[in-house]
């Protein structure tokens, strides 16, 4: 191979980090439409449930056998602590619907797979702008003031599940609490996920 001389060099480069950019844009996509799918299948576990006093006390081996069923067909993924999960995750982060999210008239958007995605399917993977596993973390959180403060900062910061991991053991929401140089703290804590 020829040397390159500098004016290839730097199309290389551009085309090196467009296709970077692609790829990291295209995994947020996946993550983004999954954690949807999985708000919608907590949502369907519940409604199912609650569509009658007797059907609610057999939560449990509902989704004991969905586990089953699912797993048998899509593989890992859908244990009963995951589908548990998506059924927390629903009731959570609860998306009011209007009249629009319910129209039959949505357009559907063609997709590789040739089935179309509406456009509120699409609206709704843009709500949950986290991976799934942040989400999973979150949820443990019982105090819903700290849940959504460290969701924004997660997605302000970009912090990793790792990151938010350690934001939240090392309690950085209650020490903001008690802070009176919120604002500094907050940029401190910034600082030390930026070395990560």
């Amino acid at each position: 191979m020829p040397p390159m001389d500098k004016s290839y060099a730097a199309l290389l480069s551009r085309v090196a980090q467009l296709l970077a950019q692609a790829r990291r844009a295209s995994a947020r996509s996946v993550n983004a439409v999954m954690t949807a799918t999985y708000w919608e299948i907590g949502r369907r576990i519940v409604e199912h449930e609650q569509s009658g006093k007797a059907r609610a006390a057999y939560g449990e081996a509902l989704i004991d056998r969905l586990a089953a069923d699912l797993t048998a067909r899509f593989g890992k993924g859908f244990s009963h602590t995951n589908l548990k999960q998506m059924r927390e995750f629903f009731i959570a982060w609860p998306i009011r619907r209007t009249p629009s999210d319910e129209s039959p008239a949505a357009p559907a958007l063609p997709t590789e797979s040739g089935k179309g995605q509406t456009v509120s399917d699409q609206l709704q993977a843009q709500r949950f702008p986290l991976p799934w596993s942040h989400y999973v973390r979150l949820l443990s959180l019982k105090n819903l003031e700290a849940r959504a403060f460290y969701e924004r900062e997660a997605l302000s910061g970009g912090w990793s599940v790792r990151q938010l991991d350690r934001q939240i053991s090392s309690q950085f929401y209650e020490r903001m609490t008690l802070s009176r140089n919120k604002g500094a703290l907050l940029r401190k804590g910034r600082q030390a996920l930026a070395g990560c």
